[in-house]
């Protein structure tokens, strides 16, 4: 059973692509522009990075946001721009840390079949803590 308390709680997501060959170039672009729309329009997510493999073949997205209801804005927004990233990528599956709620696993299980396995995968908070980060 969900509780107020577990949906206000902090989730880290993190998804794996594998980069499809002669793609990576096109990848860049569109993560940058994908970066840049997230940054002007989600002022609630915390952090929003992607990272490259030495070798260009994977690519990892990680989010950090405050809550839950964040990361549901997130696919709200952001969602109408993933399909245009498919051609470069297949996903190889998502990891949620923390509590996102059953129809959020179910919009990001749309996510990953759109772009590639379907596989999602959640990580329930057992111990731990948060400190901010300096700017």
């Amino acid at each position: 059973m969900e509780t107020f308390a577990d949906m206000s709680r902090p989730i880290v997501y993190v998804d794996t692509s594998e980069v499809r060959n002669g793609r990576l170039d096109e990848l860049k672009l569109a993560m940058d522009d994908l970066t840049e729309f997230v940054e002007a329009t989600e002022p609630r997510m915390v952090a929003y990075h992607v990272y490259f493999s030495e070798n260009g073949s994977r690519m990892t997205v990680l989010h950090i946001h405050p809550d839950s209801a964040s990361l549901e804005f997130h696919m709200q927004v952001a969602g109408p721009k993933f399909a245009p990233i498919g051609p470069y990528i297949t996903m190889l599956g998502i990891d949620v840390y923390g509590h996102p709620g059953d129809a959020l696993v179910d919009r990001l299980r749309q996510k990953a079949e759109l772009l590639g396995s379907g596989s999602v995968r959640v990580h329930q908070l057992h111990a731990g803590f948060a400190h901010l980060l300096p700017g």
